[in-house]
């Protein structure tokens, strides 16, 4: 057999079918209404696949009604491989992972999506096997190759998938490599949640600042007026679908706004009507508040509207825009007091849910007090929070830039791993 690189002494290619015991597809069942409690199965799908290729069950499994004495030919147990034979278009789904199922035997059903296979012991590990094939090389060089689409369902050929070359040492360098993998995974993941942490306390560190001016004693004496009477407010627009006219403009939504920038990418585009535009075009310190989402942890985000370039902008109908008025409030000054921990508190009082969207009561909204000292004040407080905020976003990208670097050492692992350098 040709090799796809100079493999170890001892170490041999062979094909994937040369190394399995039994394939098995799945099954998926009924609807489980009105069936008795020994007859609902719960079953695992290729969403319960992660990007890693562990299986993650959690209260959004699926239930379906299969017989008991048919269940049983369906069972997962311990060390099975899951592989993800059929999917959509979305991308949500990458065919060709392989899931190792870890939990208890004789609980779980799997889908008709994925294909069970039992590896045979005396040839392979079933994790090295399952490392490998989830190795983004692998994946990257064969698996593009292969699907096959039909009526919007992605399929991967079994037959040619299975023949596929591996690299294949003995039992006792599996073993010792897939301890050493294990190992080395381990203290990624421990390095991968220090980084997220010292995230969190970054920035924990800026609402601190925050905290630090507007709940000051000095932040007490200051006057408060109404958000509406410190600003103008407009409620946003979204018009059709686009065409060729010169009525078609970019459309900022929620989606736009990110940790409290405002992100200029996936833009929508919409046809909006010509008498409408001024009245909803934002202009340079313009706010734009999130008034409808899902989340309630997104409701009521903010994000100043600083021009990427000359194009004319307008914001969606699930957004509100505030204009402050400059002889009372300075724009900054107002976006970070909604950054504070202060108006959060306020914005987890004004919501309510309406067939699962998470809507801002504008008026409750707009109605808010906020502390107003002078402009001078206000600049002095919008100096000192910029040049803050610029030290933790530094300290952000330094974590970032390290956890990018730590998240590309798994794939280098494997790496060393099939080439018999680990």
């Amino acid at each position: 057999m040709n090799e796809l690189y100079k493999l170890p002494d001892g170490w041999k290619w062979v094909i994937i079918k040369d190394v399995l015991k039994t394939t098995q597809s799945g099954i998926w069942g009924d609807e489980i209404f009105d069936a008795p409690n020994n007859e609902i199965y719960p079953i695992i799908r290729s969403t319960e696949i992660d990007h890693n290729g562990k299986i993650m069950v959690n209260d959004k499994i699926v239930y379906r009604r299969v017989k008991p004495e048919k269940a049983k030919k369906y069972f997962l147990k311990q060390n099975d491989l899951l592989i993800v034979r059929s999917g959509g278009t979305t991308g949500k789904i990458i065919l060709g992972r392989v899931g190792i199922y870890n939990g208890e035997p004789d609980k779980y059903l799997f889908s008709n999506f994925l294909l069970k296979v039992q590896v045979d012991e005396n040839i392979i590990l079933s994790e090295f096997l399952w490392y490998y094939l989830n190795w983004k090389k692998f994946l990257e060089e064969n698996i593009p190759n292969l699907i096959r689409q039909t009526t919007g369902i992605q399929n991967l050929p079994i037959e040619d998938y299975f023949s596929i070359k591996i690299p294949l040492p003995p039992l006792s360098e599996q073993k010792r490599i897939v301890e050493k993998i294990k190992t080395l995974m381990d203290d990624i993941e421990k390095a991968k949640n220090a980084c997220e942490k010292q995230i969190e306390a970054a920035e924990a560190l800026f609402s601190a600042y925050l905290r630090e001016i507007f709940e000051s004693e000095e932040a007490k004496k200051w006057e408060r007026k109404k958000l509406n009477e410190a600003c103008e407010y407009n409620s946003g627009i979204w018009g059709d679908e686009p065409d060729n006219s010169n009525n078609c403009y970019f459309i900022l939504r929620s989606n736009n706004i990110k940790d409290g920038k405002m992100i200029y990418e996936e833009i929508a585009i919409r046809k909006i009507n010509s008498k409408y535009v001024e009245e909803k075009s934002l202009k340079l310190g313009d706010i734009l508040v999130t008034t409808s989402s899902g989340s309630k942890d997104l409701l009521g985000k903010s994000a100043i509207f600083i021009p990427p370039d000359d194009k004319t902008y307008l914001f969606s109908n699930f957004t509100m825009r505030l204009r402050s008025i400059y002889s009372i409030v300075n724009y900054f000054y107002l976006y970070f007091y909604l950054q504070s921990p202060q108006a959060k508190k306020v914005l987890q009082l004004i919501q309510d849910t309406t067939t699962g969207l998470r809507n801002l009561d504008r008026k409750e909204f707009l109605n808010q007090y906020i502390p107003l000292p002078p402009l001078k004040t206000q600049q002095r407080i919008v100096n000192y929070l910029k040049e803050k905020l610029a030290y933790v976003e530094n300290l952000k990208s330094k974590i970032n830039d390290l956890k990018s670097t730590i998240d590309a050492l798994p794939q280098s692992i494997l790496k060393k791993a099939f080439k018999g350098e680990l």
